[in-house]
């Protein structure tokens, strides 16, 4: 078995909680920046006194409440500063947060109410509340509140009781405590609620901000500052933020990453944390604004130069004419000010890195899991392999077992499931991915041992990199690669909105009633499906298609909330249209 381990940057101390570096934040540097807020006339600023401020009135308003050291504490949501406040303030009493996706439905919801069984719950919306209190029934006492309301209502509530009180429940966490229960989106079955504690967190956190130091803390220039748009339900999104309220970093909140696009210009980050989905509809974006006729040679040219730099070649082509004034009307539409973004949650098709390399934005890949507190690998700038997931993050033994599957080791992850902590490692982590580490330490994901197809020919097939590379072409939003114990490999693929407009503008089409019956437009799709088959041996290609009327989407439980796509409900709610793929 090959491992490689990377030394800790940070250890948390026993009695450090996850909530205390709000409060230190607001005694070491009390007028910086730590979060932006949209309002009506723009980015608000909050500083960290003004934060530790409201998370010490909400805390209080929470120990008013009757809130005990281990209750459990439901956040529903979209990203939002007041669900930062709440977050912090729940863990500042000792209590545990229980997050929940705004996306999932009723039934995962009332899975989450019926499994944790929370003593107090927040809501964005009356009906989320509604929702809530039918499964809790009379568990909260009264304890529910709606986000928009919560901080005001708990600060008065909490009026009377005493500052050190407050203090004296943060004093009491440590660092072992349970701080959250985060119910995975996974892939397949019911959520499982992932037990997180302080230091898991913390550790996670605090050493890819120490190995990402250019990029949590620039050298010079305006301070680091990000735009967080995952949901904060997801691990991935609350360790961001935990990492960014660490460093300092002025946040700004998203609500969804639909609005993401359109908050750039104006807030100008320096770097985003995200998905690759989102790099691949950001590169799609550019077409609008470079225009159709001038939008495949730039792309070619960002993607042409961007691979030489990735790749340190001194041989870099020439860019051509206009390319200059392009890339900065790309840069643009980025904010003006981006230089990294760290991308993980899947694979990220190397051309689309290259691309955002030509407009001088470097990508970090990364890795991680749930039960990792999302955290495993990290690129970092100077340490970036292309095509790889970077080395362990400080703190972290990654190993490869003799059947491939990657095995994890570190503060970082879980002890267990909820309630009785089935499932800890022991002593490994298993993460169900198969991969390989190369000499220098750098991970490469070579696919989910879950998700590797296997044909009635015998044949293996790793779909990720077909699906990749068909929601490069301007009219895919989505792929799903099939062919499980099937003679040979088909592909279901859905149309991006935006692209198929403009599509039938240009070929005088009505798309008004959905996708058109259009030999020419099935045409073109092709031409997506023979560019990626040019990666594989003919028994891994895609031999048919079908095109289908709607998107996938986390609504219909066909994507996970870091959008991954969930095979099996695809495939299950799409059978008879699979059938027909393989009917003659």
């Amino acid at each position: 078995m090959r491992e490689y381990t990377v030394a800790p940057l940070v250890k948390p101390a026993d009695d450090e909680g996850f909530a205390d570096v709000v409060h230190d934040n607001a005694e070491r540097r009390p007028g910086d920046v730590v979060f932006s807020r949209k309002t009506g006339d723009g980015w608000e600023d909050v500083t960290c006194a003004e934060f530790a401020e409201v998370v010490r009135a909400v805390a209080k308003g929470l120990l008013a409440a009757g809130i005990e050291a281990g209750d459990r504490v439901l956040v529903l949501g979209r990203t939002s500063y007041e669900w930062s406040v709440a977050d912090f303030a729940v863990l500042s009493v000792g209590a545990v947060t229980v997050p929940v996706y705004p996306t999932s439905s009723a039934e995962q919801i009332r899975h989450i109410v019926a499994d944790s069984r929370p003593s107090a719950w927040l809501a964005e919306t009356p009906q989320q509340l509604e929702l809530i209190g039918e499964v809790a029934g009379d568990a909260a006492g009264g304890r529910c509140w709606l986000l928009g309301t919560a901080a005001a209502e708990l600060a008065v509530l909490g009026a009377q009781v005493p500052a050190d009180e407050s203090e004296r429940r943060r004093d009491a966490v440590r660092a072992d405590d349970l701080a959250t229960i985060v119910y995975t989106s996974g892939t397949t079955g019911p959520p499982k609620g992932c037990l997180l504690t302080h230091r898991a967190v913390l550790s996670a956190a605090a050493n890819v901000v120490e190995l990402l130091d250019a990029v949590f803390r620039r050298a010079s220039g305006d301070p680091a500052s990000t735009l967080l748009f995952l949901p904060l339900a997801h691990v991935y999104g609350r360790v961001t933020q935990f990492g960014c309220v660490w460093a300092g970093v002025r946040t700004g909140l998203v609500a969804t990453p639909a609005d993401l696009l359109g908050e750039l210009p104006s807030f100008r980050p320096t770097f985003l944390v995200g998905v690759p989905y989102l790099l691949e509809k950001i590169r799609k974006a550019a077409r609008a604004v470079v225009g159709d006729g001038a939008f495949g040679a730039v792309d070619a040219a960002a993607v042409a130069l961007g691979h030489a730099r990735r790749h340190g070649s001194t041989d870099a082509p020439e860019a051509p004419a206009g390319f200059a004034e392009a890339k900065e009307q790309l840069r643009a539409l980025l904010g003006g000010r981006l230089e990294y973004v760290i991308a993980g949650g899947a694979s990220l098709e190397p051309s689309t890195a290259d691309f955002f390399a030509g407009l001088d934005v470097e990508v970090l890949g990364a890795y991680g899991l749930t039960e990792a507190s999302s955290t495993v690998s990290m690129s970092a700038p100077g340490a970036n392999r292309p095509n790889a997931v970077g080395r362990p993050v400080p703190g972290t033994t990654v190993a490869i077992a003799d059947d491939g599957e990657i095995l994890v080791r570190g503060d970082q992850v879980f002890p267990g499931y909820w309630p009785d902590g089935a499932g800890a490692p022991a002593p490994w982590l298993a993460s169900g991915d198969v991969g390989l580490l190369d000499d220098d330490g750098f991970l490469h994901i070579t696919g989910r041992r879950k998700e590797i197809i296997v044909t009635s020919g015998g044949k293996n097939v790793v779909p990720a990199p077909l699906e990749d590379r068909v929601r490069l072409h301007p009219l895919v939003s989505n792929c799903l690669v099939v062919g499980e114990g099937r003679p040979f490999v088909t592909a279901l693929i859905t149309l991006d909105q935006a692209g198929l407009r403009h599509w039938a503008e240009a070929h005088g089409v009505d798309c008004t009633a959905g996708v058109p019956a259009d030999q020419r437009l099935l045409r073109e799709i092709a031409t997506a499906v023979d560019a990626a088959n040019t990666l594989v041996s003919r028994a891994e290609s895609i031999r048919r298609f079908a095109v289908l009327g709607e998107d996938f989407s986390v609504e219909r439980g066909q994507l996970t909330a870091s959008l991954r796509l969930r095979r099996h409900v695809i495939e299950e709610q799409f059978h008879e249209t699979i059938s027909g793929l393989y009917g003659s």
